[in-house]
């Protein structure tokens, strides 16, 4: 699936757009004013409101955020509107507790608390419910997923672990995407931009389904040009992407059913040849809110992806899942949340090179878990958590994931909280099934088959106030100590992955929300943390330093200014350490966005990106990583 866009010209005349864009912005409230006045105000959501918004990723239950005990950050729909980003992973960057890092046009490095890589294998993604990791590494391809983001109810993203609900993987972070119904979408949408670099559009329409029901139907486009070395030279990575798909939502408050899926196709340019991505997934979710408002669910999906990576591999997964849930109230001051799940995964993989391959090619893995948690409330202001997830992976059998949790509320709009739990990393096909060169003697690495799961001891302490109904912040230290961490090993066939790194991250991470007047809102968070990995009876120093390759601080600044009734001025500035290795220095990003509203249909918006610099590295080796460079944006969105 080919995108056809016009991209916009290098050199002079790139200079000649953003002048020409910019006046173009700077002529917009003197064109809104004589448009119909927007009904309401092109605002964020007030503090007081954002302390109700309900989350779910924390406890697999609806909770104010204001009560949740956790390290939670939640990016709304209005955020990603104004900060404008135009792909999932651009759109992360507005957590403070994530570190996302972009190592080429499409491939992203992106986790929380340590250990990045574009292969990070600690961090749990969802999609409305639906695990996006991949199996043959536990991470994230993020070329193979995508949202239309103006369908985005928000984003949860939880800084720390979730293994006793969530399962192995959630060590470090939850990332929970979660769309908008489909009443909430009703009507027509149409999107469309172009810059110096990227170019999208899209198209949503909704409507009604008899008396109880509703749908939309979407279509969107993505092509993004290819990045450029520090010597101005073009690394051939040039992407394109296409996505389409629905959802259908019927019933009520008490009684529910959601349907929806996606399929999509992408190309990656690789010089002669091109990498493909595409896939196809439909999940089904029924839920029923029963008396004293407890709630029973039960949902099932199936997925499949196709990747094609000229001269490695190809890969086919079809992944089949199935779950559910029940609240119940079997005692007073007890509050039971218990369920259960199983997956069943065809990975089926040719290998293209002899130089490295997946033994067995095709790979049958099933899993299944059991999960209850129980909070009591001790007190009126004390509640004691207590959980625990027994899981059954392919490769190591049983997991036992437990977690206990105190909170107390010394006022109603203030928490403080504290956790102990033990997740785990759990093998993944690149730990047990990789083997390089493909065929013996494998004298680069030979699969590791007495590779165990990666364990840490997650240790978090949390406050979270709203002092005034214009303040708002929160702050976490954190402490995790690891143990079993992956290391190259002497083997008999060759060396193998092992499990002789130990080691400890501890930090603090905090942010917080200012509105200074009811126009300007300000938002400042970060992360502090520091790494220290050990070996535990091995000479692997090569992996001890790629294992710490983390900036050891990243911060984030947002300000948002509304500009009368109908425009919206942001800019978004991220500061990110040095990595030490491969060596990547400090840097600062400025973002800036500008839009208007002209009546209840129209918005034009123009966005300048890394406007301090004309390029800055983010992750890679010197002298043949990609650079991210200066670019602007222009888009459009209409209301039918």
């Amino acid at each position: 699936m080919r995108l056809m866009f016009m991209t916009l010209a290098e050199g002079s005349r790139r200079w000649q757009v953003w002048a020409a864009m910019f006046a173009l912005a700077a002529l917009m409230p003197a064109i809104a004013s004589a448009r119909e006045p927007m009904a309401g105000n092109f605002a964020d959501l007030t503090l007081e409101e954002l302390s109700n918004i309900e989350v779910t990723s924390v406890s697999r239950r609806a909770q104010r955020l204001t009560e949740a005990p956790a390290a939670v950050f939640v990016i709304d729909r209005d955020e990603i509107r104004r900060s404008g980003a135009n792909t999932l992973p651009e759109a992360l960057r507005l957590a403070p507790n994530l570190q996302v890092a972009r190592a080429d046009a499409v491939q992203y490095a992106i986790t929380a608390r340590g250990f990045n890589s574009v292969l990070a294998n600690k961090l749990l993604v969802m999609i409305d419910g639906r695990t996006v990791y991949s199996p043959l590494f536990s991470g994230v391809f993020w070329d193979a997923h995508g949202v239309m983001l103006e369908d985005v109810e928000r984003i949860e993203v939880v800084g720390g672990p979730g293994g006793s609900l969530w399962g192995s993987n959630a060590v470090n972070g939850i990332i929970n995407i979660i769309t908008r119904s489909a009443q909430a979408t009703a009507g027509g949408l149409i999107t469309g931009g172009a810059g110096t670099i990227a170019k999208a559009g899209g198209a949503r329409y909704g409507g009604t389904l008899g008396n109880a029901g509703h749908y939309r139907v979407y279509g969107q486009a993505y092509g993004r040009n290819s990045t450029i070395r520090a010597n101005r030279t073009e690394v051939g990575d040039a992407y394109e992407r296409g996505q389409a798909g629905f959802r259908s939502d019927w019933g009520n408050d008490r009684n529910s059913f959601t349907v929806l899926g996606d399929a999509s196709h992408g190309n990656i340019d690789q010089g002669a040849t091109e990498r493909t991505v595409s896939g196809a997934n439909v999940l089904g979710r029924w839920s029923r809110e029963l008396d004293r408002g407890l709630n029973l669910s039960a949902q099932i999906y199936f997925d499949h992806t196709e990747r094609y990576q000229p001269g490695a591999i190809t890969e086919q997964l079809n992944t089949f899942d199935v779950e559910f849930q029940h609240e119940i109230s079997m005692f007073e001051r007890h509050s039971i949340l218990w369920g259960a799940g199983a997956r069943h995964q065809e990975d089926v993989v040719k290998n293209l090179s002899p130089a490295f391959a997946f033994r067995p090619a095709n790979e049958d893995l099933d899993f299944a878990n059991v999960f209850v948690q129980d909070v009591i409330r001790l007190d009126p202001r004390v509640d004691l958590t207590t959980g625990i997830k027994l899981e059954r992976n392919a490769f190591t059998g049983l997991e036992v994931l437990p977690e206990v949790g105190l909170a107390f509320r010394p006022q109603a709009d203030r928490l403080l909280w504290g956790s102990w739990s033990r997740p785990v990393r759990a093998p993944s096909r690149i730990d047990r099934e990789f083997f390089s060169p493909a065929n013996p003697p494998h004298f680069v690495i030979a699969g590791g088959p007495d590779f165990q799961s990666e364990v840490a001891q997650v240790f978090e302490l949390g406050y979270r106030a709203q002092p005034t109904t214009r303040l708002s912040y929160s702050v976490t230290g954190f402490h995790h100590e690891f143990d079993r961490l992956r290391s190259i090993e002497p083997g008999t066939a060759g060396p193998v992955f092992a499990n002789r790194i130990d080691g400890s991250n501890t930090g603090i991470g905090t942010w917080g929300s200012y509105r200074i007047v009811n126009a300007l809102r300000l938002t400042l968070g970060g992360v502090r943390q520091d790494k220290q990995l050990r070996l535990d009876g091995s000479n692997d120093v090569r992996s001890l330093a790629s294992l710490g390759n983390d900036p050891k601080y990243w911060l984030l600044f947002r300000s948002s200014l509304d500009l009368g009734k109908s425009g919206g001025l942001d800019v978004i500035v991220r500061r990110v350490g040095a990595l030490p290795n491969p060596s990547v220095p400090a840097y600062t990003a400025v973002d800036g966005r500008i839009g208007w509203r002209f009546g209840p249909a129209l918005e034009l918006a123009v966005t300048g990106h890394n406007l301090l610099d004309a390029l800055h590295p983010e992750w890679g080796v010197p002298g043949v990583r990609p650079e991210y460079r200066r670019a602007a944006f222009f888009e459009f969105l209409w209301r039918l």
